[in-house]
């Protein structure tokens, strides 16, 4: 499993991607289709349109590393929407890793007073 350090960022990229692409490309989708800072130490999750295969890129200190999942069985449930991008927790991205749907879990509350 991929270990993170709790204050990152993850992004994941909704729909599908195209898995021939590797770092290089996938920076490029990053920078300029999503426009978000490459070297933010953020996660940036990818799935391809048979959702059989997740790759993760993320700038570590002097370079970049590109994390790959591939199942032999089953799919991952990774989400569809109309935007290109959304922010998750780590806990989410962790669902998605193991199988789980995102659509199924408690949305986060956040409150500035009890009254």
């Amino acid at each position: 499993m991929l270990k993170i350090a709790p204050e990152l960022t993850v992004y994941v990229a909704l729909g599908s991607t195209d898995m021939r692409k590797s770092i290089n490309g996938l920076s490029l989708l990053v920078e300029e289709q999503f426009q978000l800072d490459l070297f933010s130490g953020s996660l940036f999750a990818f799935c391809n349109r048979r959702r059989d295969k997740v790759k993760i890129l993320y700038w570590d200190r002097n370079g970049f590393c590109l994390w790959m999942k591939r199942l032999e069985q089953e799919l991952f449930r990774w989400p569809d929407s109309e935007k290109e991008i959304l922010e998750i927790s780590q806990t989410a991205l962790g669902w998605l890793l193991h199988g789980l749907d995102l659509k199924q879990a408690h949305q986060r509350l956040t409150y500035t007073s009890v009254s």
